[in-house]
């Protein structure tokens, strides 16, 4: 039975009245670039978000990062803090302003940023005499990027706590969490609402998921929302008339008006992942496997908040396939995935500290001990919404194969 990672055809046929009747209609009105769509969208989804953000529609969720780095005006002699477990855009775009990248290592079972190793990385830094926190470089420490991987989201409370406590911005990674709920201490409130800067993807393979490349950039200062928008658009407040030097990250009516169409349907598909999960553990405990595989980590299980995991991936570990007795299973799992043709994927093969655009940073193995095992021992499976029980219980079966 052959299983891709992931399917837009299933979900295409039940939607393509409403995706026609999108399109048409940005081609009646002809507003291609920005205009109405983008307007209504930016709307909707700041609706949708809650807790009164603005929303700022961007050709991607890297232009979103990127424009909020432009607007705070973070760049050379600045420093940014970040995870090396994660995709490589988010320290790309603290590269490109000129600021310096500070890693902090991961928790083993969620796969995030390790709140007690950023308060280490924090209380090693020095302040100067006027108190600003510097790194070794002489460079001033401004934020903290914290990254929300596989649909749930890191300890920001904590994170939130710590950045206070050293005068330090926090911008969440929201790209992998479109509609997940985090239990703060006020009450449960939308990934992407709980520090005061976040922006979202949404790459076709995302839970709300364009046609090609979007992104929202989101915040609460409506000062620093009209900055973004024009920074998106060449700086332009007014048509000509420059006031920063901005970047083209403006998003397309065609874009905005698909995903329109597909923000409606989202807590229904996230639902649907959510019971998938739910399957693949039933599957994997009737199979016996929980002693040398290790089921996706849910930090907010006992929140009891429905949407506190949405599942945008379905990362499992293979319990010491790095090293020791089980040595390689997982690379025996992933040949025996392609013979039966289902689908999989690395989520992320190679830390960022040891990829080679970033060994000027000076990092060698084992400088982040969790991130690098989580690289050879993780694997994604099949999660989206029109996955078929039948079809989990196959990759589960397929795993046991090799397990067994």
């Amino acid at each position: 039975m052959s299983i891709p990672l992931f399917d837009l055809s299933r979900q295409s046929p039940s939607l393509r009245e409403e995706m026609e009747k999108a399109v048409h209609r940005v081609l009646a009105h002809q507003q291609f670039i920005l205009g109405s769509e983008v307007t209504s969208f930016e709307e909707e989804s700041a609706a949708f978000l809650g807790n009164g953000v603005h929303s700022i529609g961007v050709s991607s969720g890297t232009d979103a990062l990127l424009a909020f780095l432009m607007a705070l005006e973070i760049g050379v002699g600045d420093a940014v803090i970040t995870t090396p477990y994660t995709f490589f855009a988010t320290a790309g775009c603290i590269h490109r302003v000129g600021a310096e990248i500070l890693f902090c290592d991961i928790e083993p079972q969620s796969y995030m940023m390790d709140p007690e190793k950023l308060r280490h990385l924090l209380s090693s830094l020095k302040r100067d005499t006027k108190g600003i926190l510097r790194t070794a470089q002489g460079n001033r420490v401004r934020m903290i990027i914290p990254i929300h991987l596989f649909g749930t989201c890191c300890d920001m409370e904590t994170i939130g706590a710590l950045a206070k406590e050293y005068g330090l911005s926090v911008i969440e990674d929201a790209a992998q969490v479109m509609g997940t709920d985090y239990p703060s201490s006020q009450g449960p409130i939308k990934a992407g609402t709980i520090a005061d800067m976040s922006y979202f993807s949404f790459y076709p393979s995302k839970n709300l998921g364009a046609a090609g490349d979007a992104g929202l950039a989101v915040c609460r200062d409506p000062l620093l929302a009209q900055k973004v928008r024009i920074i998106r658009n060449h700086g332009m407040e007014e048509r000509y008339y420059h006031k920063v030097v901005g970047g083209n990250f403006r998003l397309d009516g065609f874009q905005a008006a698909i995903l329109r169409t597909k923000l409606p349907h989202l807590n229904e598909w996230n639902a649907q992942r959510r019971t998938n999960a739910y399957l693949y553990k039933k599957a994997f405990t009737e199979a016996e496997l929980l002693n040398l595989i290790t089921l996706p980590y849910e930090p907010w299980a006992a929140s009891n908040l429905k949407d506190h995991h949405i599942y945008h991936q379905y990362v499992v570990r293979v319990e010491g396939s790095a090293s020791g007795k089980y040595l390689g299973v997982r690379e025996k799992i992933i040949a025996h995935l392609n013979q039966k043709g289902i689908g999989h994927a690395i989520y992320y093969p190679v830390p960022l500290h040891l990829q080679e655009c970033f060994a000027y940073l000076g990092h060698k193995k084992g400088d982040f001990p969790e991130s690098e095992r989580a690289a050879l021992e993780t694997l994604a499976l099949p999660i989206f919404p029109e996955l078929r029980e039948e079809e989990i219980n196959s990759v589960v079966a397929t795993i046991a194969e090799v397990l067994t």
